[in-house]
């Protein structure tokens, strides 16, 4: 039996403060306060991105491994280990001076992703609210949807008082001070030694059952393709309305629009959407993603329309977050759901980190960012035609192994 969801929503708003922290200072401040890193360590920028990127590459590689761990422990043991580690490594970077430095720090910070962030929060909710895992999943990620809003000009706000590495500092204490306290009283998670035997076996055939299935690569195919869009337009969208036109004023205005458009597409889904599978709901908004690009096409005067690709741009990306996080519950069942959606995560957190790259590099074979464009409409909608393939098929679930799970 699980863990009683009535006596757990404090898990929600708990989580939403740990994910709002945990992305504000291990995703979005680094943004901001590469520059100056920059300068301090006397390096090129795509060496300071590059050590960004190393820690998605192995915060992905970790994704199956942070999800079956919860599987099988819950969450307590692993997102406590992870804010203490996150606090460390935060710590740590604050007093960085060399580039050897640097790409190893954040090569432990992409540990503490993997054990921290959407994926093994969304497992837990998955493990601790049965059949209202959506909506406990769709409520932290309006918490986190702010959590660029809040961290950019916060860290800015730091970096202009305290400079960068006292602001690494003062994430470190948030994580230690705020997260690691919240993630120690996540819920204990216990089985009876009968239950663990079988759901050791059944977890290994369950996961190896879907590894063989052609349809969980046509998904994890479908989101990969979609996130690597989303993570090449959140570097290049700027530059891309720049380059099309739009005055630098405007352009900052219709960026600035995504990020309210996410939350505002993730309350769409909890309302509105509320009844229909992720799978309908997925469907909606990855096609939303590639008719949005085609709006970049419009001439650069039409600033209507560039608000219209925002909006559609934003709550497409808003949506997805959410279903990357449903999906695999509805598709496989719940029992396994930390290492089937650990799986998926993997390529979908190496798109994430490959796409700015990517786009930079079709940027220089097209010889513009309109080749960029139509290369990235392309890439979106192949995601959206893999996605059409598992819409059209019922869920697996009801025919995989169930695990038992004992409250304690």
């Amino acid at each position: 039996m699980r863990n009683n969801a009535s006596s757990a929503g404090w898990l929600i708003p708990a989580f939403g403060m740990t994910q709002m922290i945990g992305w504000g200072a291990l995703f979005y401040a680094y943004g901001v306060l590469m520059g100056p890193m920059q300068t301090a360590l006397h390096t090129s920028k795509p060496v300071i991105v590059g050590a960004f990127s190393l820690a998605l590459l192995v915060s992905g590689f970790l994704s199956t491994l942070a999800g079956a761990i919860i599987d099988r422990f819950g969450g307590r043991i692993l997102m406590g280990a992870g804010s203490a580690l996150a606090a460390l490594l935060l710590a740590l970077l604050s007093h960085v001076d060399s580039v050897t430095e640097l790409y190893l720090v954040w090569a432990g910070i992409g540990v503490a992703m993997s054990a921290t962030l959407y994926q093994p929060a969304f497992a837990v909710l998955t493990q601790t609210f049965g059949s209202e895992y959506r909506r406990a999943i769709t409520l932290v990620t309006l918490f986190g949807g702010f959590a660029s809003t809040v961290s950019w000009p916060l860290t800015q706000f730091l970096l202009g008082k305290c400079g960068w590495r006292d602001t690494w500092m003062i994430y470190a204490i948030a994580n230690l001070l705020l997260c690691l306290p919240l993630h120690a009283l996540l819920p204990v998670f216990r089985q009876d030694h009968g239950a663990r035997a079988a759901a050791e076996t059944a977890t290994k055939a369950t996961l190896a059952t879907v590894l063989r299935e052609p349809r969980f690569y046509l998904v994890t195919g479908a989101i990969t393709l979609n996130a690597l869009v989303f993570s090449a337009m959140s570097l290049h969208l700027i530059s891309i309305l720049q380059a099309r036109g739009v005055s630098p004023a405007h352009a900052a205005a219709i960026g600035a629009l995504v990020g309210p458009m996410q939350v505002l597409g993730r309350v769409l889904e909890t309302t509105i959407g509320k009844k229909a599978t992720s799978r309908q709901v997925g469907l909606i908004a990855i096609w939303l993603l590639p008719l949005a690009l085609a709006l970049l096409l419009a001439p650069s005067e039409w600033l209507l329309v560039y608000g219209v690709f925002a909006a559609m741009y934003g709550i497409g990306n808003g949506v997805m977050t959410i279903v990357r996080g449903t999906l695999p519950a509805e598709l496989y069942g719940r029992e396994t759901y930390g290492a089937i959606s650990g799986a998926m995560a993997t390529p979908v957190l190496i798109a994430i980190a490959a796409g700015p790259f990517a786009a930079s590099l079709v940027y220089s074979l097209t010889g513009g960012y309109a080749g960029t464009i139509l290369v990235l409409i392309g890439i979106a909608l192949l995601g959206a035609i893999l996605f059409i393939c598992v819409a059209n098929h019922s869920p697996l679930a009801d025919n995989l192994p169930v695990l038992k799970k004992v409250e304690p």
